[in-house]
């Protein structure tokens, strides 16, 4: 059996995370995002790789969104009320509660505000968060008779969580995005430790190590205290959920200890509904933030108030939070055309941006000037600040989260290339895991655990139980205790017992599996047990075969006068000579070497023969060889050895009268 992902956002770029993975049988959509970066065709997944007539309902077995981001949900409305996908779809409580929020605004943003074709309306929003099936923590929820799912905190924002889901035998992992550090609203991820076939994990930061988040924190309030002091004004573009709670708590916090009077601003109703929310879904936050609640709500914020349109050129400094976070259209940007041209203004990213995005450009460079279109364009003079307070994880957190649980193969996406491929070096080389690094529209196949619940019959038990003692020789330097002394001292013999213990699986319709014998399966098909024997009739050297030829007419009088199985003897003596870990026997007629067995030849016409000079034929006897398959290259090299070994004719000067 095989895992089958087909990867159809986020491989090797950061956007529309949508991953379908094919489990035995099942196959689940996990996320299904948009690009924040396109506004054309690469903004959705290509659903058409999923089922090219259409009918998804087939098609998949569920979906699930791991948080309500739009690049893991902004596509589900579409998916669901346009393409016409009506199958379950699961998240937690909270990203069920606040998806519609953030669908909601970027709808208004994109239609009502720059006028964009309509990708789905208001109902089809309704509608979709209809069909959501909200699901607790480390509750274990029956898809269907075969498939598992369950979700486990993952921090990055209020209710995301990491999705584990099992059929049968085989199980994986999908993180989303993840932060395996805590912050001051919400905590660590955590997650079982689970045995798993495959583990998909975000890389958004795959080669970045975080400095400590207190120097952060205090770098970011320095420059946002000396932007204010100074008269000017700071932007902080955020989404209206997640780092914008983490930074009022941050700033709040702050002014309270230096008895700061300058605003601080709220942008949105948007936050306002989402503080609501916070507080309404205290328990998915951290453990400091739970135990103040009572004497202290974190989301309380004594310094932050709303900020109406028309403070935007109003004299004095402020801080502004304004969404969306990467100044990809809305509010933000209506801000930032206002406030870039200002020397004394600041702006501070505080996260990652999409490629394509205003942010992207403020942090790949300070340009000086911004093209939004053929006739807009923005003089850029503004301070610009780039801090990672991102709530992904970073390259440390990941490799942790790995090797706690240790799957047998890791697929990056969510991540930048480059930083994806040697993030991907590191995790094969240091933790020895099959690791791979998809692109859009690729599949990877990866192979699934399957376990088969099995009687043993009688038959094979008894063989598991019974001695199969092997004897070596060994010199007498080891002083292993399973050798046994020779009385001579001079050699010791080892024995080992290696006993059978391999069955075949047998699975009849209907019926339980059964691990039988060998001989015990013969039965069960009527058929008689047939081993395939190899046969070599080997030419040895005599020494001395000539001059014994001159004397004595037939080779019958050779053979007699050499008394026979002296040359058997012979050939036994340069055999435990030269195989001394091998118990090879004399049992007069023949010599045998397990399933080796090596006698005279009397036939000159032996069809096991290869004369291929004459000179081989007057020099040598014959020794007809038989092995079977299994021990062929034992035989070989005891051929080989025979081949080169001389022998002699024994009693020359006897009578052979």
């Amino acid at each position: 059996m095989a895992i089958e992902c087909l990867v159809l956002g986020a491989g090797q770029e950061v956007g529309k995370s949508c991953v379908v993975v094919s489990i035995n049988g099942k196959r689940i959509m996990f996320d299904c995002g948009m690009h924040m970066g396109y506004d054309d065709h690469r903004r959705y997944p290509d659903f058409s790789l999923i089922s090219t007539s259409g009918d998804f309902d087939s098609a998949l077995d569920c979906v699930i969104i791991t948080h309500f981001h739009l690049d893991h949900v902004g596509a589900l409305p579409y998916f669901t009320e346009v393409c016409g996908y009506n199958g379950p779809v699961y998240m937690t409580y909270p990203t069920k509660a606040l998806a519609p929020l953030m669908l909601e605004d970027y709808r208004k943003v994109m239609v009502d505000r720059r006028g964009e074709e309509e990708q789905f309306t208001a109902d089809h929003i309704s509608a979709c968060i209809k069909k959501v099936i909200a699901v607790d923590l480390k509750q274990t929820v029956q898809v269907d008779k075969d498939l598992q799912i369950r979700a486990y905190y993952a921090g990055h924002v209020l209710g995301a969580a990491m999705f584990y889901a099992k059929v049968g035998d085989s199980a994986m992992v999908y993180t989303g995005d993840y932060n395996m550090t805590p912050d001051r609203h919400l905590g660590a991820a955590q997650i079982d430790r689970l045995q798993l076939d495959l583990l998909i994990t975000e890389s958004t930061y795959a080669t970045t190590i975080r400095d400590s988040k207190y120097a952060r924190e205090r770098e970011f309030l320095k420059v946002v205290h000396k932007c204010v002091a100074a008269g000017g004004k700071v932007l902080i573009p955020t989404f209206a959920l997640g780092r914008a709670q983490e930074l009022c708590i941050l700033l709040d916090d702050y002014w309270e200890r230096m008895n700061l009077k300058v605003p601080i601003y709220f942008s949105a109703g948007l936050t306002i509904q989402a503080n609501m929310y916070y507080k309404m879904l205290i328990g998915w936050t951290s453990q400091k933030v739970k135990e103040t609640y009572t004497t202290h709500n974190a989301f309380d914020f004594k310094n932050v108030c709303n900020f109406d349109r028309s403070l935007i050129d109003a004299p004095g400094p402020c801080v502004l939070f304004a969404t969306p976070g990467m100044i990809s259209g809305g509010f933000s940007l209506e801000v930032f055309k206002h406030w870039a041209p200002s020397e004394m203004n600041l702006v501070t990213l505080p996260g990652y941006c999409v490629a394509g995005t205003i942010g992207h450009k403020l942090m790949s460079g300070k340009p000086t000037k911004i093209n939004l279109d053929k006739d807009t364009q923005i003089d850029v003079r503004c301070q610009i600040h780039q801090l990672s307070f991102s709530p992904h994880t970073d390259a440390k957190g990941i490799m942790d989260l790995v090797k706690f649980l240790s799957p047998k193969h890791v697929i990056l996406v969510h991540g930048e290339k480059p930083k994806m491929v040697s993030l991907k070096e590191r995790i094969q080389s240091e933790l020895g895991i099959q690791c791979y690094v998809p692109a859009n529209c690729d599949t990877v196949c990866i192979p699934s655990t399957v376990f088969v619940k099995a009687h043993a019959s009688e038959m094979f038990f008894q063989s598991c139980l019974s001695p199969n003692f092997r004897f070596l020789n060994e010199s007498s330097e080891d002083t292993s205790d399973s050798i046994l002394e020779r009385t001579n001292g001079k050699s010791r013999l080892q024995v080992t017992d290696e006993r059978v213990a391999e069955g075949i699986l047998v699975m009849e319709k209907s019926k339980k599996a059964r691990v039988v014998h060998q001989e015990e399966l013969l039965l069960m098909l009527g058929e008689k047990q047939h081993e395939v024997q190899v046969a070599y009739c080997c030419p040895v050297h005599v020494d001395n075969l000539d001059e014994a030829r001159r004397d004595h007419i037939s080779a019958d009088d050779v053979l007699g006068l050499s008394n026979k199985c002296s040359w058997l003897q012979q050939l036994f003596t340069e055999l435990t000579t030269d195989f001394p870990g091998r118990n090879i026997q004399n049992l007069g007629e023949h010599l045998q070497v397990e399933s080796f067995h090596v006698s005279l030849c009397w036939k000159d016409d032996c069809p096991y023969r290869i004369i291929d000079s004459p000179r081989k034929k007057l020099a040598a006897v014959f020794f007809c060889c038989t092995w079977s398959v299994a021990d062929g290259k034992l035989a070989w090299q005891i051929i080989s050895t025979m081949e080169k070994c001389r022998l002699t004719v024994q009693n020359l000067n006897q009578n052979t009268d």
